[in-house]
């Protein structure tokens, strides 16, 4: 089997974060499998990109960088809090991989408890390069297009991502001043 790792995210939206993290991963491992998490979930503003958006996203990224070769993109519904199904839903969904990369310390937990190796992730530019800052920028009209890949930024305006994020925004804002 080819060595494969394993990098686990929600993509919303994939960044120079995610692209730079997964270029740390490819320096080792032959290929890496990209799950995007949450797949299930969209049009929320914690979750505002379809999983076939994010996929469009993630390749965009990858052929623009010339490493879309090596990477396999999957998605992973979540178990909504049942904990102990999530590893078997991971390995049915994603092809096999021998390593998990992750900061995400039940991330670690659940796949360490089912015996993979798992190792954590340098962050890059973590202050700037973090997806809730980049929606959030999205949301108030302020720049964000130099913390995705251009091609990135293409999908999103192709799909009016912007529009979309800033109205969610004002949705989950006034949400929470009638609570």
């Amino acid at each position: 089997m080819v060595e494969r790792g394993l990098f686990i995210g929600r993509f919303q939206p994939f960044h120079y974060g995610h692209l730079y993290a997964l270029k740390w991963i490819l320096e080792r491992e032959e290929e890496v499998v990209v799950a995007v998490g949450s797949a299930q979930y969209s049009h929320s503003f914690r979750n505002p990109f379809t999983l076939g958006e994010r996929i469009e996203m993630i390749a965009a990224a990858l052929r623009e960088h010339s490493i879309w070769g090596r990477v396999l993109v999957s998605g992973v519904p979540d178990t909504d809090g049942v904990h102990s199904l999530w590893v078997r839903l991971v390995t049915s969904y994603c092809p096999r991989f021998t390593r998990v990369y992750t900061n995400d310390a039940l991330t670690r937990l659940l796949f360490e408890e089912e015996g993979y190796e798992v190792h954590p992730i340098p962050f890059f530019e973590r202050e700037r390069l973090e997806g809730t800052r980049i929606r959030i920028a999205m949301a108030e009209g302020r720049e964000w297009r130099d913390c995705v890949p251009s091609s990135v930024a293409r999908v999103i305006e192709e799909v009016r991502g912007v529009e979309r994020v800033a109205q969610l925004y004002r949705m989950e804002v006034a949400r929470d001043r009638k609570s």
